[in-house]
């Protein structure tokens, strides 16, 4: 038997709580022995949990203990998240993650530790949700040369621009819809403002060409000052603005990458993509194009890709998976130097021109790239 601990008992952490306690069978037999859970830690009391009894408050206990060798991170952010990480590696215990922001800052410093160490870290709920995307990006795909990804990686925005486009609705109006019904925080800056989405971008970019892409430096571009007049003209010219990440290997060698919103046509594999879904489409040199979709966010849909990332770990316990990439920063090149179409809006007036002229963001001005593939 194999005992996990569950760090941080929020919305993921209860949902990998409850599915591994609902889908123990499956799971044991995944796995090749009983998989079960010992300890989750947090700061609050939960007396009404069924999970009550499991419940502490002391870290130090999860990493004392010998019996446990899987601890799931779910907390958050790159504080006490970062520590514990660090503490539970250094403890020779397997990490698991879904904490994108920790991941994109501190990635490639962990994988080196766990290197060390001889223990995994697993990320894939990080990126997508419950959509498994970074195991066959790393594995699967392995004999590509990987020369572009492109997706829908927010799933807050994606149905905030949907609501524009088919109830009408001001982003403020649908913010406040996306709020009630789950699929946007209480502070949702991150989401607005692409940061999100760029930390995400980050992740697969690492993985795809074993260099440090750092997220801050991505070219970034929110919804915040998107209109219901944007929308609107997107449609009327056959698109649907959406919030897109795009990272592409030049033919120099170099990346770029960026997000931004786009008006996407129907040629797109991504124009279907709506409401909450999010999506990712890599691109590699034998393989073509391939589309990973399905449900960006969430507490089982999450807990899915965590409990895969048990299972792996469970399996692996006495040796480490190759994943990894170089700690050297990656030059990342202007993305306006792609071309292509760009769809441009002044006092009302929709064109789309060959090159996006300097045009200022504003009620009555706006300019966004056309994505046609």
């Amino acid at each position: 038997m194999v005992s996990i601990a569950i760090l941080g008992f929020g919305i993921v952490g209860s949902g990998v709580a409850g599915v591994l306690t609902r889908n123990r069978e499956q799971i044991d037999t995944a796995a090749g022995e009983a998989v079960r859970l010992k300890y989750i830690v947090d700061v609050r009391d939960f007396p009404d949990s069924p999970f009550a009894p499991v419940i502490i408050r002391d870290f130090s206990v999860v990493e004392r203990d010998p019996d446990v060798r899987v601890v799931v991170e779910t907390i958050g952010g790159c504080g006490v998240a970062l520590e514990f990480t660090r503490r539970a590696i250094l403890a020779g215990k397997h990490v698991v993650t879904s904490n994108k922001a920790l991941v994109a800052a501190h990635g490639q410093e962990l994988l080196e530790l766990a290197k060390l160490h001889n223990v995994n870290y697993f990320f894939e709920a990080s990126v997508g949700g419950g959509i498994p995307v970074l195991r066959p990006l790393k594995f699967d795909l392995a004999g590509n040369r990987i020369t572009g990804i492109r997706g829908i990686l927010n799933g807050t925005t994606n149905y905030i621009l949907t609501a524009m486009r088919e109830e009408k609705l001001s982003l403020e109006e649908a913010l406040r819809s996306a709020q009630a019904r789950g699929y946007a925080e209480a502070n949702p800056t991150d989401d607005l403002n692409g940061m999100d989405a760029a930390r995400k971008l980050a992740i697969l970019s690492d993985l795809a060409w074993g260099r440090e892409v750092r997220a801050e430096e991505i070219g970034r571009e929110g919804i915040e000052k998107v209109s219901l007049k944007d929308v609107e003209c997107a449609a009327m010219l056959g698109g649907k603005l959406k919030l897109v990440c795009e990272a592409k290997l030049l033919p120099d060698g170099g990346l770029t990458a960026f997000v931004a919103p786009q008006v996407v046509m129907p040629g797109s594999m991504l124009y279907g993509v709506d409401e909450a879904y999010n999506a990712v489409l890599i691109t590699g040199d034998a393989v073509g194009d391939v589309m990973f979709y399905g449900t960006g966010a969430g507490s089982e849909p999450t807990a899915s890709a965590v409990l895969g990332d048990v299972i792996d770990a469970v399996r692996h316990r006495d040796r480490r998976r190759a994943i990894n990439w170089s700690g050297t920063p990656a030059v990342l090149s202007d993305p306006m130097g792609l071309g292509g179409r760009w769809f441009v809006r002044r006092r009302d007036i929709a064109a789309i021109e060959e090159q996006c002229p300097a045009v200022p963001k504003g009620e009555d001005a706006a300019c966004y790239r056309v994505l046609e593939k």
